[in-house]
C-alpha cells in the first residue's frame, strides 16, 4: 500500500525573499538621524562666551572650508 503525498496548493516561497519591516524600523532611525543633524546644524551657529579669537576664527575657516569645498 502506497502513501499519498501531501501536495501544497500555494507554494510556501515564490522563489524570493519576502521581509516586512515594521514601520517604526524605518521611521525611529530617520528620526534619530534628523534629530541629530539638527543639532549638529545649530551647534555651529552657536558661540562660545568666552576664548581666544584665534582659535575662533579657525575653527570658523575649518568650517567655512568644510562647507564651501576646498579651492
Amino acid at each position: 500500500m502506497s502513501a499519498r503525498a501531501h501536495i501544497r496548493p500555494h507554494p510556501a516561497t515564490t522563489g524570493g525573499v519576502d521581509i516586512r519591516l515594521p514601520w517604526w524600523a524605518l521611521v525611529l532611525p530617520a528620526l534619530a538621524f534628523a534629530a541629530l543633524l539638527l543639532l549638529v546644524l545649530s551647534a555651529s551657529d552657536a558661540h562660545a562666551a568666552s576664548g581666544d579669537p584665534a582659535i575662533t576664527r579657525l575653527f570658523e575657516r575649518i568650517r567655512l572650508a568644510l562647507v564651501h569645498g576646498m579651492p
